[in-house]
């Protein structure tokens, strides 16, 4: 087989066998193919697409191309979950140990950040001495003894896609749905997990702008895991603003911690609901949704959660008194308010382009070797709904480097848009894809 014909072929819109992409994946894993010639062929995907025969083959040959974690020394059904990738989308941070504290083990494999959205190894790192590198050991001894790990891609797990979504990152080959859900999927199958829990991001600060796009990439992702024995279900939910009001490491780091107070802001509290309470049920940690819906509230106010949360930090390396007291958490030198440029009623927010502005403080990375400024970001004032007087906050900048703060304040009022006019709730779920079993 020869990569330069595999390209032209995809190029002209053909279809690759099976064979040929194990052949692919297998010989970039290797490094016989160079990154040159699979940034073309990722292009060439962008442009052409994939069939559904050739994306449950990508995702298999990435779920092979190295270990397949052996779960079976964690006690219980094991339920993962994860996030298409969103501004503010700081989920896993509360929804994780909100599970376990029902006794649930989660077993979770997280990123880093891609593109305009961050990644939760990242803003766990937030904490002085966390480790997400542990051992298989270490992984499965944590889960047994406080029902939750959470551990970054090793080099052995799914290689082939560690190598991929870090290329796609600086190629502008991410927001391709195929490629999307082969690179989810392919570490899903690959982390041993016994059930997952998707959360399918749609809207401006997604990469699946449309609802019929986020759809159609729900049901694939479904599909592939039905397809492989896994419990599968996909959760759908708006992406139109940042999650909450933190987009940033540190910030987000610290509305996690309000929010398994019982304190945080209303949507990232309902969408951990929800996908918590699939997740329960996935486990058997509670009979039916209105069981362990009222479990997890439960636990969020009493701060049981937020126990987990502390335990689970210490267990990993992290500073527990960071999660005490998270004024100790990284922060900017600078902060600087951006005036409303209009009054009336916020009518949309250019979500991308708020990922994008903290992309520009430093908040994400630029290219593979990008390091990240954990303290930088944005603390939005109103959100969309919201009424804003001529001159009022919109949000605070958090900067390392007061030089950017112009270009960053002048792009952040022009992200939001006002009409005279109340606006309609746009609702946070907007439906639910499950495998049926």
């Amino acid at each position: 087989m020869n990569m330069y014909d595999l390209i032209v072929r995809k190029k002209r819109g053909g279809a690759l066998t099976k064979e040929e992409i194990d052949w692919m994946i297998r010989n970039y894993t290797s490094g016989k193919i160079p990154d040159y010639q699979m940034s073309a062929m990722m292009m060439a995907i962008c442009f052409v697409g994939m069939t559904d025969e050739e994306t449950k083959d990508l995702t298999l040959a990435m779920a092979h191309s190295g270990d397949v974690l052996d779960l079976s020394a964690i006690h219980g059904i094991k339920v993962d979950k994860h996030s298409t990738g969103g501004v503010g989308d700081k989920t896993s941070l509360v929804l994780a140990p909100l599970v376990a504290s029902l006794g649930v083990p989660v077993a979770k494999m997280s990123g880093r950040g891609l593109g305009h959205t961050g990644g939760t190894i990242d803003k766990l790192e937030s904490f002085s001495g966390f480790s997400t590198s542990l051992s298989p050991e270490e992984f499965i001894r944590n889960v047994n003894q406080i029902h939750i790990a959470i551990a970054g891609q090793t080099a052995n797990l799914a290689p082939a896609d560690k190598k991929l979504y870090a290329l796609r990152d600086v190629t502008g080959t991410v927001d391709q749905m195929s490629l999307i859900a082969s690179s989810i999927m392919s570490k899903k199958l690959a982390s041993g997990a016994d059930a997952i829990v998707l959360d399918v991001k749609t809207g401006d600060g997604a990469f699946m702008k449309e609802l019929s796009d986020a759809r159609a990439l729900a049901r694939e992702m479904v599909s592939i895991g039905t397809l492989a024995g896994k419990d599968v279900t996909a959760v759908i939910s708006d992406m139109d603003q940042p999650l909450g009001y933190a987009v940033g490491n540190a910030l987000e780091v610290k509305e996690a911690i309000d929010t398994l107070k019982g304190q945080g802001p209303a949507d990232l509290r309902e969408l951990v609901l929800v996908l918590g309470t699939y997740m329960a049920v996935k486990a058997g940690a509670a009979a039916d949704p209105e069981t362990a819906r009222k479990l997890l509230e439960e636990s969020l106010d009493s701060g049981k959660a937020f126990s987990v949360f502390r335990q689970f930090i210490q267990a990993q390396g992290g500073n527990p008194s960071q999660a005490d007291q998270p004024e100790l958490l990284p922060l900017a030198p600078y902060q600087e308010e951006v005036p409303s440029p209009a009054g009336g009623y916020i009518s949309d927010i250019h979500t991308e382009e708020i990922g994008r502005i903290c992309l520009l403080l430093g908040g994400g990375r630029r290219t593979k070797e990008s390091p990240i400024d954990l303290s930088v970001g944005i603390v939005l004032k109103k959100k969309k709904g919201d009424k804003a007087a001529p001159g009022e906050a919109l949000a605070v900048i958090h900067a390392s480097d007061a030089s950017l703060l112009p270009e960053a304040s002048r792009r952040l009022a022009a992200a939001y848009e006002f009409s005279p006019d109340p606006q309609q709730d746009i609702p946070l779920i907007k439906e639910i894809i499950d495998s049926g079993r």
